[in-house]
């Protein structure tokens, strides 16, 4: 029941921003920067300065008359057409719909060849092939039986050999013939799969093109929405299927919406990569789960594994491979070596520390020629689960929340009526909040008496209580978007793992804050946060503005990457076997240090 609220409306504008040549369009209130409409959509540029404009390094082009600006100086006014040139960009990189990819030399684990058909003899198509491509070429019982049956069609001129790469001896297992010239017809599918999100992008493998992404709830989540909680579930075989065909199911699903979405056949899909925390790695290949929940917590397999997509059920080219990325440890998964492998962190040359917000939050740290890891419990609050109206980054979650003079205003994802927050707009209504003094550092609501004076009218208006409980409004048009005491403390409890999470493996290496010198935030769960906010709410170490850049969901780029370029996916069994798993809960402050980051 709710009680109280306010009707008020705010009148700030909003302008639209296109972005090329990245073909992205993103809806801002006035007097936003270029450099924060950028960031909205994933776009990270450098600002070795902090956004201070002294460094001149965020330079993009005002169309069409080519004005050159600064981004982080230029406040806008109007709609605005924006182009980025590669030198005022943070990565050189491609801009996906999620994350960041490097530019990628296309060298994939399967790949097709058009044959002229002279005959249908497997040993001389086997010869003709190991000839032609100075590499061998092996058919596979699956490839003579397709030849068998194509022998049959006397019309047909050409066959396409469908080829998967032979790792023991860089040549090539052919796993099927196709009829006619179908070279140019391969597709495949990046995903991450999250506690709380799974997103699934599609990739044209000629051309190395990111064509669509679709994102879903985890339908696992009814069955508890973190890993202890399915890791309990999954107590018997028949319960571990169960989750196992629940994830499979959705994925599916995504592949078919991708796949009407461009107007493609499943059976052009030939990969799929897949990039996960160990929990979820495990319950998708249907390996048991118990062990993880018990002390030492160690995974049945850490290994990537390769299987045919009729074996698991995943409904793309029966013949399609499935390639799992390697795990570290028991809680921290494939996502992680993913995310290492998206911002290149062997070959960083100063003090980084990525942080990976999900239900799972993930935390590396690359300190000279050593890389560390460590996993912390953060909860979905950020990714909106646990949060009354809370949702993923989807159209009409509020996304940014700010102070104009009087009163707050929002940014709303599709620029329409809100109707939930997400991430992002969870950790700025946080900060706007605390600033605001609505509530104090303990994360307790301030009453409204207690306010009268000291913020405006219309922010004390925006006070009220929903189903018994102290609560903010935040929307201004549609249905009423409230944040409660208990999101407060849902937040809390998020931010404190994860600082706790970053403090614990400071101190064990002996790294201040001021050592950190880069600082790459990732996560799925909006397409940008404002540092500032980060910062305020505690959720990251004490550190300048400038040393802060976010990546988006760069457990999916890298899973993208691997997809496309088998470098990528020998680099990912280096990390694995680099990166260091540092157990942080068994550390004896541990719940000292938690407890102290639960305060703003």
């Amino acid at each position: 029941m709710l009680l109280g609220g306010s009707d008020c409306v705010c009148s700030m504008k909003h302008f639209t921003v296109n972005f090329f040549p990245d073909d992205k369009q993103v809806v801002i209130h006035k007097g936003a920067t270029v450099l924060e409409a950028a960031g909205q959509v994933g776009i990270v540029l450098n600002t070795t300065c902090g956004g201070r404009g002294t460094c001149g390094k965020c330079a993009v082009f005002l169309q069409p008359l080519g004005q050159k600006i600064l981004a982080c100086q230029y406040e806008i006014q109007s709609d605005l057409t924006v182009t980025i040139p590669d030198s005022s960009r943070f990565f050189k990189q491609k801009i996906l719909s999620e994350g960041l990819r490097r530019d990628i030399k296309l060298n994939p684990a399967v790949c097709k060849k058009t044959i002229t058909v002279e005959s249908f003899d497997p040993a001389q198509i086997e010869a003709f092939l190991n000839n032609r491509e100075d590499k061998k070429f092996i058919l596979a019982n699956s490839a003579i039986r397709k030849l068998r049956k194509l022998s049959c069609d006397q019309s047909c001129q050409f066959v396409t050999a469908v080829c998967h790469i032979n790792i023991k001896d860089n040549g090539y297992k052919v796993v099927d013939f196709e009829r006619g010239d179908t070279v140019e017809e391969i597709w495949g599918i990046a995903a991450d799969i999250g506690t709380t999100t799974v997103v699934a992008k599609l990739v044209d493998m000629t051309n190395n093109k990111s064509l669509a992404s679709e994102a879903a709830l985890n339908p696992q989540i009814k069955y508890g929405d973190d890993v202890i909680s399915r890791i309990n579930y999954a107590n018997t075989d028949e319960k571990l299927s169960q989750l196992q065909q629940v994830i499979i199911t959705c994925l599916n699903r995504l592949t078919a919406k991708l796949c009407r979405r461009i107007g493609i056949d499943k059976n052009n899909i030939y990969e799929m990569t897949i990039a996960c925390n160990t929990t979820m790695n495990h319950i998708f290949l249907g390996w048991p789960v118990k062990q993880l929940g018990q002390a030492p917590y160690k995974p049945y397999s850490s290994e990537a594994v390769n299987t045919t997509a009729i074996n698991m059920g995943v409904d793309i080219n029966p013949l399609g491979n499935i390639y799992t990325i390697e795990n570290i440890a028991g809680f921290i998964g494939s996502d992680t070596i993913a995310v290492a492998v998206a911002v290149d962190i062997d070959n960083v040359k100063e003090t980084t520390l990525v942080v990976d917000i999900g239900t799972n939050g993930e935390i590396i740290l690359a300190v000279k020629d050593k890389f560390y890891c460590a996993s912390c419990a953060a909860g979905p609050a950020l990714e909106g689960a646990r949060i009354l109206q809370g949702s993923r980054a989807v159209k009409g979650a509020i996304e940014a929340v700010i102070m104009n003079e009087t009163d707050i205003d929002i940014d709303v994802i599709g620029n329409s009526p809100a109707i939930s927050i997400c991430g992002s707009g969870l950790i700025d209504a946080v900060a706007v909040m605390l600033d605001l003094g609505i509530i104090d550092s303990t994360g307790r609501f301030v009453s409204p008496q207690e306010l009268k004076g000291k913020v405006p009218e219309k922010i004390i208006k925006r006070v009220s209580t929903v189903d018994s409980q102290p609560a903010f409004k935040l929307s201004k048009d549609g249905q009423d978007v409230f944040l409660t005491q208990k999101d407060i403390r849902e937040t809390q409890l998020a931010k404190a793992a994860i600082r706790a999470g970053i403090k614990l493996l400071q101190k064990k290496l002996e790294l201040a804050d001021s050592d950190i010198d880069c600082l790459l935030l990732a996560g799925a769960f909006g397409n940008y946060i404002r540092k500032e906010s980060a910062l305020r709410i505690g959720l990251l170490p004490d550190i300048a503005c400038e040393k802060i850049h976010f990546i988006g969901n760069a457990a999916s780029s890298g899973a993208e990457m691997i997809l496309l370029n088998r470098h990528f996916r020998s680099k990912a069994t280096e990390l694995a076997k680099k990166i260091e798993y540092v157990e942080i809960a068994h550390e004896a402050d541990f719940s000292m240090v938690y407890a102290d980051c639960m305060l703003f």
